[in-house]
């Protein structure tokens, strides 16, 4: 085993404790927190938390319970997030991670406010911490806001649903999934340089890799809709070809759509040898890179 796949057992399983553990503590109607825990102990690769965890290793800084916390709040954020998008009034679907969606084992009322408790818990998370400096505390809570807002995630949501009725230019599909996809998994970026206390250029290509990230992300997973499988992915495929979705393989085709994760790919690349020539230490966030590489076609 690869030291990167130890590092990232060892801090998932630790996550996922801290995670659940601080849940269990909320004072609340037990069949809440029984919907909030279900979604949240259904797994997944826990990328967003995972890559704090990566920027603060790059930066050699320790993982401390602050990271674990942020990472809480911002897996929260997620969650929510998938629990609502799974709704009939939005996506509509049966599975999520292989596993009965919210709404199908509590009913609709009790996934939503499952999702909108996870929500406004992952604020307190981070108001909750004893050791972050009152400024990093609030600034680390306003850029969570923004990117789980309407100036991104939120958007670009709408603009996903409202695309369904039109066709999109490549330029307006790359805005929507800045918002819709990228939006979170940069803010893991920033989250992870700002508890590092990563000067300014280490901070802009830090912001830099999680904005590229985020793109080849959402091209990869509109990739495994046409070439995946529900065994592998645990969710419906073929979803967005049939609800004319904005997706990359629809407007590039699929070969295209390679061709563009591929080029993503680099432009990571470049933004690595410009970390690695400031000293930062980017085995790992390299490594992560593999995820978009598995069952490559």
């Amino acid at each position: 085993m690869n030291n990167f796949k130890i590092f990232e057992e060892e801090k998932i399983t630790q996550f996922n404790q801290y995670i659940e553990e601080y849940l269990n503590k909320i004072q609340c109607h037990p069949f809440l927190k029984q919907a909030m825990l279900y979604s949240v102990k259904a797994g997944g690769k826990r990328i967003r938390p995972l890559l704090i965890f990566i920027i603060l290793d790059a930066l050699n800084t320790p993982i401390s319970d602050d990271a674990y916390r942020v990472g809480s709040a911002l897996e929260l954020v997620h969650t929510y997030s998938l629990i609502h998008d799974d709704l009939p009034a939005m996506d509509n679907d049966d599975l999520r991670r292989g596993m009965p969606t919210n709404h199908k084992q509590f009913g609709e009322a009790i996934a939503i406010l499952s999702g909108d408790a996870l929500l406004t818990e992952a604020f307190k998370v981070i108001t909750t911490s004893e050791s972050l400096a009152p400024a990093l505390k609030v600034k680390l809570i306003d850029e969570l806001s923004d990117a789980s807002g309407p100036r991104a995630m939120i958007d670009g949501q709408v603009g996903d649903i409202l695309g369904e009725k039109t066709t999109y230019t490549l330029e307006q599909v790359q805005h929507v999934h800045e918002g819709k996809t990228g939006a979170l998994l940069k803010y893991a970026c920033l989250a992870g340089a700002q508890l590092a206390n990563a000067d300014k250029k280490q901070q802009e290509l830090i912001v830099k890799y999680g904005e590229l990230f985020g793109l080849a992300f959402q091209i990869y997973d509109d990739i495994l809709d046409v070439v995946g499988s529900q065994e592998k992915l645990g969710k419906k495929v073929h979803k967005d070809l049939n609800e004319n979705k904005n997706t990359y393989p629809n407007l590039l085709g699929l070969k295209g759509a390679q061709d563009k994760l591929d080029q993503v790919l680099f432009q990571i690349d470049d933004v690595l040898l410009k970390l690695e020539a400031q000293g930062t230490k980017i085995e790992f966030m390299k490594m992560i890179l593999k995820y978009f590489k598995v069952g490559k076609i």
